[in-house]
């Protein structure tokens, strides 16, 4: 998305936040490559971020829906938007998604890096989101 376009979005936001939903349109970015735009400040609060690529956005002050968060120093990027979508690295799907994955639909994502990854990325979503189901496999290789 260009800045432009970006930018005509927010302001149409910004009114439709100011105007309690009376005029101006809510920001739908559901999907968007977010990717190192300049969101500093910006008012987010109730935009469709879901499944948006934030990896490199400038957030720095920026009011992000309720549970959108994004978390660094991890292996890969790790982005988490309106409580619904994860986006690990490139690969994007819904929490729900994530929990259920097979070892060998894991290993396709990214090889062992990814396989011994995963328990810490669901980790992650336990503590920001709240505990959920694990699949048995990733259960059962942590006894050996």
């Amino acid at each position: 998305m260009n800045s432009a376009d970006l930018s005509k979005i927010l302001e149409e936001h910004k009114v439709w936040i100011t105007s309690m939903h009376e005029s101006g349109s809510r920001a739908d970015l559901c999907g968007a490559n977010l990717c190192g735009a300049n969101l500093r400040g910006a008012n987010l609060r109730d935009a469709d971020l879901r499944g948006a690529n934030l990896c490199g956005a400038d957030l720095c002050d920026a009011d992000l829906p309720d549970l959108t968060f994004v978390i660094l120093g991890e292996k890969y990027f790790i982005s988490i938007t309106n409580g619904e979508y994860v986006r690990a690295g490139c690969q994007n799907h819904t929490v729900e998604e994530w929990r259920k994955y097979s070892k060998h639909e894991i290993a396709e994502m990214d090889g062992r890096k990814a396989l011994k990854f995963y328990p810490r990325l669901l980790s992650i979503i336990d503590f920001y989101l709240g505990a959920g189901e694990w699949p048995d496999w990733v259960k059962n290789d942590g006894e050996e």
